[in-house]
């Protein structure tokens, strides 16, 4: 049995920040923004959507883009670090508010790399039989722990929702192969206290480095070669790191998705908010195989190899 991706829906604020809102309120240009990270504008959401409102619009998106009813779903997992509060989770919540009633619903915490986390998971309850159908969130409404007057934090991040249904594929489509690795030792450089605090020069170093290993890495496991992917999706963290991992992919820059000039980081919904833009633009088509690549506070990282196709 293969697990893969059968659904995918995803949510955005319809409030736009552009750098230049930011050139207002913090000590910053567009023009700095623009050549050291990539990003033009990012989605701000109001006060009265938390992160479950806008896992649940995502949620509602992939189970019907999967031909599903929400009581076909028996596990949800939420990639988050910012949930509406400590407790219940945010899976939880959607649980109820989707109707999904026969789910067993939890959210997993690994910062930017949580949809990885999130999507392996669900691979291995799948492939095990255990569960029929999961359903996958990246979520993130990082403009509540954001400094607006940290001219080095503000400028990076947004909010957002992305969503997958996991469930069996054809033989010879879907997760081929995956990583997952943390380096706790890494934990200071980028951390929440109030608000979100990083240590740009460090974070930059280890994620440049981590992702072209972790590409390599599952093109290995699965037995191919970088001649054979397709299309790579990355966090969208910083565009200077995802072009190091193009690099290293020896990839055309038009086998890569770019959103961070438009959504800035939105943490865990980054990569799967970027792969329903890459499926409605028709850049991604069955038996595709795609790289999706990710890392994070913890520090964590993950990465997976996938035939696309039901």
């Amino acid at each position: 049995m293969n697990a893969g991706f059968i659904g995918i829906g995803r949510y955005l604020p319809e409030r736009v920040v552009t750098n230049h809102d930011l050139e207002k309120i913090v000590d910053t240009s567009d023009e700095w923004i623009r050549t050291r990270t990539g990003i033009e504008e990012r989605r701000i959401a109001g006060d009265d959507v938390d992160t479950s409102h806008m896992a649940f619009f995502a949620a509602e998106k992939a189970i019907e883009n999967a031909n599903l009813s929400a009581e076909d779903i028996d596990l949800i997992i939420v990639a988050t670090v910012t949930p509406d509060q400590p407790f219940p989770s945010v899976a939880c919540l959607i649980q109820e508010r989707l109707g999904a009633k026969n789910a067993v619903a939890f959210d997993v915490s690994a910062a930017c790399a949580g949809f990885m986390y999130g999507v392996v998971m669900a691979k291995q309850f799948i492939e095990s039989n255990t569960y029929r159908h999961a359903l996958v969130i990246g979520v993130e409404k990082l403009s509540k722990v954001t400094d607006w007057n940290d001219r080095n934090t503000a400028v990076l991040f947004g909010d957002g929702a992305g969503a997958a249904v996991i469930g069996q594929v054809s033989e010879g489509r879907g997760i081929l192969s995956f990583e997952l690795g943390s380096d706790g030792t890494g934990a200071k450089h980028l951390y929440q206290d109030e608000y979100i605090i990083m240590n740009g020069r460090e974070v930059f170093k280890f994620a440049v480095r981590q992702m072209g290993d972790s590409c390599i890495n599952v093109l290995e496991k699965a037995g191919l070669g970088k001649e054979d992917v397709d299309f790579l999706i990355p966090h969208q963290a910083n565009i200077r790191i995802m072009e190091a991992a193009r690099q290293r992919l020896e990839l055309p820059i038009e086998k890569m998705s770019v959103t961070v000039d438009k959504y800035g980081n939105t943490s865990a919904s980054s990569i799967p908010i970027a792969l329903v833009e890459e499926l409605e633009s028709g850049r991604i088509k069955d038996d595709d195989l795609i790289v999706m690549v990710g890392f994070g506070g913890g520090l964590t990282w993950g990465a997976i190899a996938l035939r696309w196709g039901k």
